[in-house]
């Protein structure tokens, strides 16, 4: 204990305590819900929405709203809210973070403070990892809210539902196929199978197909944190009110926070459009590369993932090109190009891998390069690396080579997710990144206690010289504790250890199953299993992340009959699982075995809090090499010098503190580098969403205007141009209104795009003025005011001469499929690198503009043009 707790007592404490009284008033009303029926539950909803409405604060409801959904978890789930579940949905509540271990029910805890909020009946949203556990918690969870009267909705990738007790797909599951095929039937196995395996199984039969609109219409919606920012950014691109499917951010709560909001929050999400500029340089430079020598011709920075050309790797790829200067003949594009090329394919000398690896941070999928999110192992379907490092890789593969891209939108998820009223999360780790969630989001860890006291052994750290020696020792202790018939877990950091270790395993002859992104769809059911005797599971870092692992595998039913309430004799499969699940408690419980270590803890203490759960035995211990990227980065030379010097072998491990202490400073400086990288997108991106929210409320204002004449005059500055806007009034006729809103908003939108491009260059401009002693992020606020400035003083004017300029498209099918209509009159097409026909002058580099960044705009400065 600190010695500012021992002076002023610890401060998690004092706040658990403050809570104990509202758990107090919950557990009071518990036992008044109990002779409730499903009509008076759903009736109490009603009167609580009643109450918000006329003003009454939702903390005065709390007790009552937290005893009824503890009463609907008992009726549909057989479970039963813990007091520190109810401790958690306070927390939650109350807009901090909820930090309890693995196995304490986040997803029950959940529905507290969701059912709660979502009686103001403004939406609240589920935030969560992966598609499979927002369709596995919307059904799971649905029950809960069914019964007191809400509705919940789910969306994914690439479709939406809502939760429908009453839905039933065609197709049933093959273990369901009866002779006995009544409706009631059905619907009663489907009921009992989930019961049992709702953990970790989704029964497609509630989830009835909607429009995303619908799905967020519902009370509560439960999703991942990349459709929701996706949908938000589309929704701010749509031509009319109607056609946006969000409401406005009520109340979050982000699962796993620590993955969503930190790990994830280096990646901004962007929407783009094919950008038909070169593609054909990728498949060249793929060529080109592999004749480098990686000792002499380029220099790598692991730390940062950086490459730079060295005088022998330019020489040489001058040769290879027959170029006498490369920078001046080329050109800064051609350079970019090349600069990826080498990323995609350099090989790190220190240990002859590429910087980028298949199956490590990507797989080949139908012809596809996935990328493979390095703290999860789960594949992002959808997701590209951008500056054309994505090309390149695909080059690398010989896959199609998709075309470099446009932004058109995006958002990072710090000010995604800063958008919503009030913001909670939840996780088994967030203490260790406490400060980060204040500063950036001003969220407030709290540790739950668990319900059970934890038991769990975490043995010491075994160091080996050699990855290879580890991975024998690995495989020996597997062997070991297999034939005593005890579960093993294995955490692995990629594809490739992942599936190598497999194969070691299967030498050996011990069966074992392999979890990672390219079987992750049984990812659940293959989890929930492991704490089955002789079990053996690999997973990839933390694949299965959210389902429960029991000892014993997961539990049957342990009632006779689903349609008696009155018999409680335990069935034949419980009295089986009851037996296993008392012989793996004997054997130590699960075991999980780390690989290596991790560059975050955080990362090391979710793969340790798979074992351990509600007070079972377990243990975990991680087998570590200085040969592992972490050791090899950060000071594993000194180390390895050392056991060579005292020639201890490559398979004997040894134990000691100063080794734990270089682990402990590396993770510690890697984590303070994310944190600055991380710190560092949003200063930049804070000045970008202060344009983002100026232009987006511009966009929904122009979807609400109804007289458009009248607000185009009052923007134009002239008599003849009032005039001309007469004489198109009358052309167009009705239709003058949505010419006018869709010109306007396309108009808008051009610009928008325009001036995210001329950003982003900005970005890479300003960072060689640190060299002239110039803060970086002070010109780069300097100069984007300006630009933004600029840009809002042509909107209005851009809009109101191309309104005057417009016609009618004639083939309407056209106008569907471009959304456009609008014809240029132009009767040669023009390309988008060809000087624009209005001969206007770019100041910046003294030549003429190129149409994509003059005539695409209607830009002003067009001289003459009609």
């Amino acid at each position: 204990m600190s010695l500012l707790n021992k002076i002023f007592g610890d401060a998690n404490e004092k706040y658990l305590k403050s809570l104990q009284p509202i758990v107090a008033k919950i557990n009071f009303f518990e036992e008044g819900f109990k002779s409730f029926s499903k009509e008076q539950l759903k009736e109490r909803t009603s009167e609580f929405k009643s109450r918000i409405a006329k003003g009454e604060k939702p903390d005065n409801i709390l007790p009552e709203a937290f005893a009824l959904v503890r009463e609907a978890a008992k009726r549909t789930l057989n479970q039963r809210h813990f007091d520190m579940q109810l401790a958690g949905g306070i927390v939650l509540h109350q807009g901090r973070i909820a930090e309890m271990k693995t196995g304490e029910g986040k997803t029950l805890t959940a529905t507290l403070a969701l059912y709660l909020n979502a009686l103001e009946g403004k939406g609240c949203h589920l935030v969560t990892v992966n598609d499979y556990l927002a369709k596995r918690d919307t059904v799971w969870m649905g029950q809960i809210y069914d019964v007191l009267g809400l509705s919940t909705g789910c969306i994914v990738h690439d479709a939406a539902f809502v939760y429908d007790s009453e839905y039933n797909t065609e197709s049933q599951p093959s273990n369901l196929k009866t002779q006995n095929n009544s409706r009631e039937f059905r619907m009663g196995e489907q009921d009992k199978e989930r019961d049992e395996t709702g953990s970790f199984k989704v029964v497609e039969s509630y989830l009835r197909p909607v429009s995303r609109k619908e799905a967020y219409a519902a009370d509560i919606t439960y999703g991942t944190n990349n459709e929701f920012g996706f949908d938000y950014l589309r929704d701010n691109m749509v031509y009319g009110l109607e056609q946006k499917s969000q409401r406005d951010f009520h109340y979050a709560i982000v699962d796993e926070v620590d993955s969503i909001l930190i790990d994830e929050a280096r990646t901004p999400l962007i929407i783009s459009a094919p950008d038909q500029e070169s593609s054909k340089w990728y498949q060249e430079f793929s060529r080109i590369v592999p004749k480098l020598n990686p000792k002499e011709d380029y220099e790598i920075d692991e730390k940062m993932r950086a490459i730079s050309l060295t005088e022998s790797g330019i020489s040489r790829i001058e040769k290879i090109l027959g170029s006498q200067n490369i920078y001046e003949e080329k050109g800064i594009k051609y350079l970019h190009h090349l600069e990826q090329a080498l990323r995609a394919q350099a090989i790190n000398p220190a240990d002859q891998k590429p910087l980028f690896a298949k199956d490590r941070d990507y797989i080949v999928k139908n012809g596809n390069v996935i990328i493979i999110d390095e703290f999860t192992g789960r594949l992002m379907p959808g997701r590209r690396w951008s500056g054309g490092l994505h090309q390149a890789i695909e080059a690398k593969e010989g896959v199609q080579v998709q075309p470099e891209s446009l932004t058109l939108a995006s958002i990072t998820f710090q000010n995604l997710f800063r958008m919503y009223k009030k913001l909670a999360g939840m996780t088994g780790t967030a203490a260790t990144s406490a400060e980060e969630f204040h500063k950036v989001y001003n969220l407030e860890a709290v540790i739950i206690p668990t319900n059970k006291p934890m038991i769990r052994a975490d043995l010491q750290d075994l160091i080996f010289k050699t990855e290879q020696g580890k991975l024998e020792a690995v495989v020996k202790e597997i062997k070991e504790r297999n034939k005593k018939g005890q579960p093993v877990l294995v955490g692995t950091r990629s594809v490739e250890k992942n599936e190598y270790l497999g194969k070691l395993l299967e030498r050996e002859g011990i069966l074992h199953q392999i979890l990672n992104a390219k079987n992750h769809e049984r990812e659940g059911q293959i989890i929930a299993q492991a704490g089955r005797m002789g079990v053996v599971t690999i997973a990839t870092n933390m694949a299965g992340r959210g389902v429960d692992i029991m000892l014993g595998g997961y539990a049957p039913s342990n009632v006779k009959s689903q349609n008696s309430n009155f018999k409680t004799e335990e069935s034949e499969e419980y009295q089986e699982w009851k037996e296993e699940h008392e012989k793996v408690v004997s054997l130590g419980g699960l075991h999980v075995i780390g690989t290596e270590r991790h560059e975050a803890r955080r990362t090391d203490n979710q793969l340790r809090g798979r074992t351990g759960r509600q007070g079972d035995a377990g243990s975990s211990q991680f087998f570590v090499s200085l040969e592992d990227d972490l050791m090899r980065i950060f000071g594993g030379d000194r180390i390895k010098a050392i056991m060579e010097t005292l020639k201890i072998p490559e398979d004997q491990p040894i134990e000691a503190k100063m080794i734990s202490g270089v682990i402990e400073s590396a993770q510690s400086k890697i984590e303070g580098m994310n944190f600055d990288a991380r710190k560092h997108l949003l200063d930049y991106d804070d000045v970008l969403n202060k344009h983002r929210e100026i232009i987006y409320k511009k966009r929904k204002e122009m979807m609400e205007i109804e007289n458009w004449k009248l607000k185009i005059e009052s923007w134009m500055k002239n008599d003849n141009e009032k005039k001309a806007l007469e004489e198109k009034a009358k052309e167009l006729g009705d239709n003058f209104s949505s010419v006018a809103r869709f010109v306007a908003l396309r108009t808008l939108d051009a610009l928008w795009m325009s001036h995210l491009e001329n950003m982003d260059s900005l970005r890479d401009s300003v960072r060689l003025r640190a060299y002239g002693q110039q803060d970086p992020l002070v010109e780069y606020k300097s100069e984007s005011h300006k630009m933004f400035k600029d840009l809002l003083s042509v909107i209005e004017t851009n809009i109101a001469q191309t309104i005057i300029r417009v016609g009618l498209s004639q083939n309407p099918s056209i106008v569907r499929q471009n959304q456009s209509v609008v014809s240029s009159g132009a009767k040669n097409k023009i390309g988008r690198n060809d000087p624009c026909p209005c001969g206007a002058i770019n100041p910046a580099t003294n030549q003429v503009y190129k149409y994509k960044k003059c005539g695409m705009v209607s830009a002003p400065y067009h001289k003459g043009q009609k």
